[in-house]
């Protein structure tokens, strides 16, 4: 511990894994280890398609390459801990480490909620104007938006390790999961934590949140111009297109919410429950996006199976 009059701060944490079930962690890794695989050869897949086949460099899967980029960021901020627990029962982590771990999970998490929102947008536009589609979404404008979705996040998020880096911290140095979570980390201090919780409140909602309000926004334009078309085939065939994304967006904004709900709010809420959400967060998303664009985009498997047909001669 470092001491300075009455300021402490934890040379280090001590990292969690699943409680209860620490002498199955062996057994227990196995899923995972087959989840980060997934997720790390699903997304490289996803990026090396995408760049051999000429006829899907368009809007949609220039944003499906930033989800997929997103994606392995996040798998490769938890893998080490995670697995280091489970394997190796390498618990501790520096206290830089940790905030350092924590503020790339949070940026790539908001990245991630932003890629969601420009996939939104350039659905909307390709169901709602599609003849106008490529002039509104050129190559240029897709990289400003993706350099402007960087950057929202980088910054927004730059003063969270430097405020938790100046509060006081109490004896307690055990963190909820594998990994460093914001909330997390700042329950642990003895001081006034008002600003943190503020500051991630108002960064959260402004962020995430309105992500969030604008993709229904979104769907709910899309819905209308659907409901418009002539015929049940063209309805059918224009909502099909926004089948894989739907999936993307519940599937990382449910267990999201979920956290962040669980620890501002849900103190009484069972560890087991809280650890499960956090992994279901941060590790099935990564793992299923590109499991459900593959079987939802015939593009990308009729580009798969030609690349392995290839390979195969």
């Amino acid at each position: 511990w470092e001491f300075n009059g009455s300021f402490y701060q934890p040379s280090a944490f001590l990292m969690m894994g699943i409680p209860g079930l620490e002498a199955l962690h062996h057994w227990i890794s196995i899923p995972f280890c087959a989840l980060y695989l997934v997720a790390l050869l699903g997304n490289c897949m996803i990026l090396f398609i995408i760049k051999r086949t000429q006829s899907l460099h368009e809007p949609m899967y220039y944003f499906l390459s930033m989800l997929a980029v997103t994606d392995l960021g996040l798998v490769l901020c938890t893998l080490p801990t995670t697995l280091g627990i489970f394997w190796f029962n390498l618990q501790r982590i520096g206290f830089d480490a940790c905030l350092t771990q924590m503020y790339f999970i949070h940026t790539l998490s908001f990245i991630e909620s932003s890629v969601l929102l420009a996939m939104a947008f350039d659905r909307f536009v390709a169901i709602s104007h599609p003849l106008r589609h490529p002039s509104i979404l050129t190559k240029t404008t897709v990289i400003k938006i993706g350099l402007a979705i960087v950057l929202r996040g980088v910054v927004s998020l730059l003063p969270i390790p430097f405020l938790l880096k100046r509060l006081t911290y109490c004896r307690k140095t055990e963190l909820s999961h594998s990994f460093c979570f914001h909330p997390d980390i700042m329950n642990l201090a003895c001081a006034d934590i008002k600003v943190n919780v503020l500051y991630g409140m108002v960064i959260l909602l402004s962020t995430v949140g309105m992500d969030f309000i604008f993709i229904v926004l979104s769907y709910i334009l899309i819905i209308k111009t659907v409901i418009g078309l002539a015929t049940k085939e063209e309805c059918l065939k224009a909502l099909n297109t926004c089948v894989s994304h739907i999936c993307a967006v519940l599937v990382f904004f449910i267990p999201m919410i979920g956290l962040s709900m669980i620890h501002r709010f849900g103190k009484d809420v069972p560890a087991l429950v809280n650890t499960l959400v956090a992994y279901t967060y941060l590790i099935i998303p990564p793992a299923l996006n590109p499991i459900i664009y593959s079987i939802k985009s015939s593009h990308i498997r009729e580009a798969l199976l030609r690349a392995l047909w290839r390979k195969g001669d």
